[in-house]
């Protein structure tokens, strides 16, 4: 569904990366989110640069990949050679990183350039499938240990002015992250309470009626919606999309649904 269009401005992206690099070796449970990002790179034009706040980093401030060559990260254990394999040589941005550090301490948020960490696979997973040519420079921001959904939509907030820089800023994530349920037989109870958590999140990312004051509160009290914790055990998968509503500061004018695994999964932009 389309709710609004701002052409002015870049778009703002939370995606699903799926089970560690299994889109990309084909597997037919992730078809249908392989599908919707390659349609999604078909509603705006190609960017300049991207930036990724992905779910596989975490630190105690934000911190931002301002390396010229960042290396792959295969942070994920068990899978096939190939797994290890896999390359993506998209070069990094220093110039963008240190605009990034510099809008965030201008914001009085604490944050820290690092320029020797690479792009983790919730990075190049997604970026993969949506731009194979690798042709796009990029920035990765990392997640804070405190997990304080807040404190990342404030992190959005300062980062809004790359918006109007032809700068394609995903969250990166997984709208449900229950690896036991991925993994378990599926019950009529956990059905239930994933369609629940997903109609609550819909609502709360896309309803127009929805004021800003009273979406921020709603998506800073996450946990108190219906089936929060049974689709989050852990929220790092959720909270890309903080970052990203903090950017936007406004509705998701485009929801996509889809089944990743057996569940039920959702994907939000804005633009």
């Amino acid at each position: 569904m389309t709710i609004c269009s701002n052409a002015s401005l870049a778009p703002v992206l939370y995606l699903p990366h799926g089970g560690g690099p299994l889109p990309l070796l084909g597997d037919p449970a992730h078809q249908e989110m392989i599908s919707c990002l390659q349609h999604v790179v078909t509603l705006f034009e190609k960017p300049s640069a991207i930036v990724v706040i992905s779910a596989h980093w975490e630190a105690d401030r934000p911190t931002i990949t301002s390396g010229s060559q960042p290396a792959l990260i295969y942070d994920y254990y068990g899978f096939p050679k190939e797994s290890y394999d896999i390359q993506y040589p998209a070069a990094g941005e220093p110039e963008l990183a240190r605009n990034i550090f510099d809008l965030l301490k201008r914001a009085g948020i604490d944050a820290a350039l690092d320029g020797v960490r690479g792009f983790d696979h919730g990075m190049f997973v997604p970026l993969k499938i949506m731009y194979p040519d690798a042709d796009i420079p990029s920035v990765q921001i990392s997640l804070l240990h405190t997990l304080d959904p807040l404190q990342h939509i404030q992190i959005g907030k300062a980062l809004a002015a790359l918006r109007a820089q032809n700068v394609l800023i995903i969250g990166s994530g997984l709208s449900f992250h229950n690896l036991k349920a991925f993994f378990s037989t599926s019950t009529d109870q956990g059905k239930g309470l994933n369609a629940s958590f997903e109609r609550w999140l819909m609502q709360t990312c896309s309803d127009r009626e929805i004021d800003e004051v009273a979406r921020t509160y709603a998506l800073s009290h996450w946990e108190d919606a219906p089936g929060a914790r049974y689709c989050h055990p852990r929220e790092e998968h959720l909270l890309p999309l903080h970052v990203c509503y903090g950017l936007a500061q406004a509705p998701a004018g485009d929801v996509f649904t889809m089944d990743l695994m057996g569940k039920s999964i959702s994907c939000y932009l804005w633009r």
